[in-house]
């Protein structure tokens, strides 16, 4: 089994999705991280159904994230 922040090393520089505490889907590509896993994404994009809300560079604070998938 991989160790999270083994996975999020891997997924510099590449495409992730996110599912958040609250139901959203958030993709984009992960450019920083820190050891309480609160990530930095350039180019995000909020999923709703098959609408999508562009959100750019975003800070995403590590309790509020449920599943990381890389893509």
């Amino acid at each position: 089994m991989a160790l999270p922040l083994d996975v999020l090393e891997r997924s510099i520089n590449k495409k992730m999705s996110l599912q958040l505490k609250d139901g959203r889907v958030i993709e984009g590509k992960l450019v920083g991280y820190d050891q309480y896993m609160n990530l930095v994404l350039e180019e995000s994009e909020e999923k709703a159904g098959e609408t999508g809300r562009r959100l750019g560079t975003l800070v995403l604070r590590g309790n509020n994230v449920v599943t990381i998938s890389p893509q």
